[in-house]
């Protein structure tokens, strides 16, 4: 089985090879923890154990998004904390809002970022480069977005962020579904991976 080092990186998570280690231990890196060690007292663990221990999404959660930071707690940074609904989505709750609740039925404006289970971005409502927003605003139906996502967004506050697994089965299983691109490239796109798990990052922006 192959071995290296899990480590984080300036709050991001990183696997690296022995080789690897050996580079970034030359190179100087200070901000590194493993299983709650030091820099000092790191050990090796296998790739296998290091999935089954810090995360139960997959490598893909630990993407850290310029557009929905996800901060990492450095007192516990191990612990990743998600729960799975009966159709299968994995929540992750990345902040808390203290706004008003989304309930079934409401239509909301949202942000997001749409990421294959592999981490590749499919996706956003987000300009990466410029930063620009465009907001969609969404109604908490299934006859019209996907059901995951809205189980995602139901009892969501605004202020309110939250990383999901979505399965295909509670996913685009219609193409008139909504969240969508109106862009025939990047509808395109997303469609193409709709029989496969979908990565979103959602902030609630408002409760209309």
């Amino acid at each position: 089985m192959m071995e290296g080092v899990c480590m984080v990186v300036n709050r991001a998570f990183l696997w690296s090879s022995p080789r690897e280690t050996r580079l970034i231990e030359k190179l100087g890196v200070k901000d590194v923890w493993i299983k709650g060690l030091s820099y000092e007292s790191m050990s090796k663990v296998s790739r296998r154990r290091f999935i089954s221990q810090f995360v139960g999404f997959g490598g893909a959660f630990l993407y850290v998004s310029p557009v929905l930071p996800a901060p990492i707690l450095e007192k516990d940074p191990d612990v990743i904390r998600y729960r799975k609904l009966s159709n299968g989505v994995k929540i992750q709750d990345i902040v808390k809002g203290e706004g008003i609740e989304a309930h079934e039925g409401d239509l909301v404006e949202v942000n997001y970022v749409c990421r294959r289970s592999n981490g590749y971005f499919v996706h956003s409502t987000v300009d990466q480069f410029s930063g620009e927003s465009r907001p969609v605003k969404l109604p908490l139906d299934d006859a019209e977005i996907i059901q995951g996502l809205k189980d995602v967004l139901v009892g969501m506050k605004v202020g309110g962020k939250r990383r999901a697994l979505i399965p295909p089965e509670v996913g685009y299983v219609s193409e008139n579904l909504k969240p969508i691109p109106d862009e025939f490239g990047p509808r395109r796109s997303l469609l193409s991976h709709a029989k496969e798990p979908l990565i979103f990052e959602v902030q609630l922006l408002k409760v209309l």
